[in-house]
This record gives C-alpha cells, sequence and structure tokens, in this order.
C-alpha cells in the first residue's frame, strides 16, 4: 500500500514510521491518522520486526492536530476525528512490537500525546514539549490521556492548564521521556535502543508489553495474581525454556517465537 503522509522503511527486525509532512510540521491529519493505524494494524500479527520507532521529516516531530480540519465542521465529523486518532493511539499499546517516538523540535498537543503514548522515548536535547491548547480555547483532554499517565499528575496538569513549553530536560525529568541526546545523535541513539531490545525474543516482548500494560493500573495484590499467571504461561513457551537453557550452558539462544 502507498502512503501519502507517512512513509515506512525497515532495517533487520527494526521498523521505522516516518511522519512525512513536514509543511504542517507534520499535524496529524484525518488522512495521516488513517495511515498510521493501516501500518500499526499490520504488525498485530507479525513477529519479524520486533521494534517500531516513529521519527518524522522536516523541522519538528509533530505539531498536534491538523487545526485547518477543526473549524466550520459538524460535530460528527470532530467526534469522528478525536475518536480516529485515539484509536490510533490504542494501537501503539495493543501491538505488540515495542514503540519508541525519536523526538526533534517541538512535540505539541496531539504530537506531545504522541510521544507519551509510545513505549519509550528518545529526545534531541533541543526538542520542546507541549499541550497548549488552552491557548486557543481548546483544552487538550485527549492528549491528557498519555500525558498523565506518562508523567506526574502536577507536572501534567501545569503543561495542560499553562500551555507553556517544557525543555527536552524537564521532559527526562519528568519521565515524559527516557532519554535526552545531541540533536547529531538522535538516531543513532535510538536505533542502538531499539537494536538492544530487538535482542530477545518477540514472543516474549510481546508477552511483556501486554502484561506491563494490563497491570499497571491494578491494585497490587491483583496484579501480582496476574504476573504469576503470565509468567507461568510464559515458561511454558519454547523460547524461554531454550532461554534459560542457553544461559546455563553459556550459548547463545536461537529465537523461534513460540
Amino acid at each position: 500500500m502507498e502512503y501519502k503522509d507517512v512513509f515506512f522503511t525497515t532495517a533487520g527486525s527494526i521498523g521505522s514510521i516516518t511522519l512525512n509532512s513536514p509543511g504542517t510540521a507534520n499535524a496529524l491529519s484525518r488522512n495521516m491518522i488513517s495511515e498510521l493505524i493501516s501500518i500499526l494494524k499490520s504488525f498485530r500479527d507479525q513477529s519479524s520486526t520486533k521494534v517500531l520507532i516513529i521519527k518524522a521529516a522536516g523541522k519538528h516531530f509533530c505539531s498536534g492536530h491538523n487545526l485547518t480540519e477543526m473549524i466550520d465542521s459538524h460535530v460528527t465529523d470532530y467526534k469522528f476525528i478525536f475518536g480516529q486518532c485515539a484509536e490510533m493511539m490504542s494501537l501503539i499499546h495493543e501491538i505488540p512490537q515495542i514503540v519508541i517516538a525519536q523526538i526533534h523540535g517541538v512535540a505539541t498537543a496531539a504530537g506531545c500525546q504522541l510521544a507519551a503514548q509510545c513505549d519509550l522515548g528518545v529526545a534531541a536535547e533541543t526538542s520542546r514539549f507541549g499541550t497548549p491548547g488552552v491557548k486557543i480555547g481548546l483544552f487538550c483532554t485527549t492528549p491528557m490521556v498519555a500525558l498523565s499517565r506518562a508523567i506526574g499528575r502536577k507536572h501534567a496538569l501545569e503543561m495542560l492548564l499553562t500551555g507553556r513549553l517544557i525543555t527536552a530536560q524537564q521532559a527526562h525529568s519528568y519521565g515524559l521521556v527516557n532519554h535526552v541526546v545531541p540533536e547529531a545523535e538522535l538516531e543513532r541513539a535510538t536505533f542502538d535502543l531499539a537494536e538492544t531490545i530487538a535482542k530477545s525474543s518477540p514472543l516474549t516482548l510481546g508477552i511483556g508489553k501486554k502484561a506491563f500494560y494490563t497491570q499497571i493500573d491494578m491494585p497490587e495484590n491483583q496484579a501480582y495474581d496476574h504476573a504469576v499467571e503470565v509468567m507461568t504461561l510464559n515458561l511454558m513457551t519454547e523460547d524461554a525454556q531454550n532461554g534459560i537453557k542457553a544461559f546455563l550452558t553459556k550459548k547463545s539462544p536461537i529465537w523461534k517465537g513460540r
């Protein structure tokens, strides 16, 4: 399938999705969101790709929704756009691949949401993050969902209420991104992180990611009950048995994805 606003490449077990609308600062138009949904869905039952990197062409990562689609329209159109975006964001957590945001320039509004929703994030030290919707009369309510789950409540609420941009260093201290690097090193640092993760079994990565998001909001006792079940089933897989035997015999494991 050919895409207009994104493009996709692979290097071994690592895939890269590039937002490709630099003229709009990679605004999440209806078409771009639709294309992202299509790409993400294609990975649901695919194990040859273990890690996905979401990055962007041009000066900025993502400026949020395309505001030209937000005026003089019908309530059903607006609800469709936000629902479509929510579906895309949810897919990032639902697919078994680990998704890493590679952020440069600005990540604002739904672009900040996208960065927060990804499993991990690597940011250029010159990047900026914000939820400035309040400044134009449109509170960043859907970005709030991802942001408030990625960072502390008071930091999230201050970002949402003031609309001020924060630095990459602040984003790191808040827990919004994992690493901050010089912009010249951003691509290499992100790929190195992806390569480290991709050394593991695709089955194990998928099991772990699903379990993480399932247990994160559970009460502790319920979370432990769930973790016991998942870890027991994980131990029954061929990859886990082979991996343990390889470790005990000081050999390199061979992953079969089962």
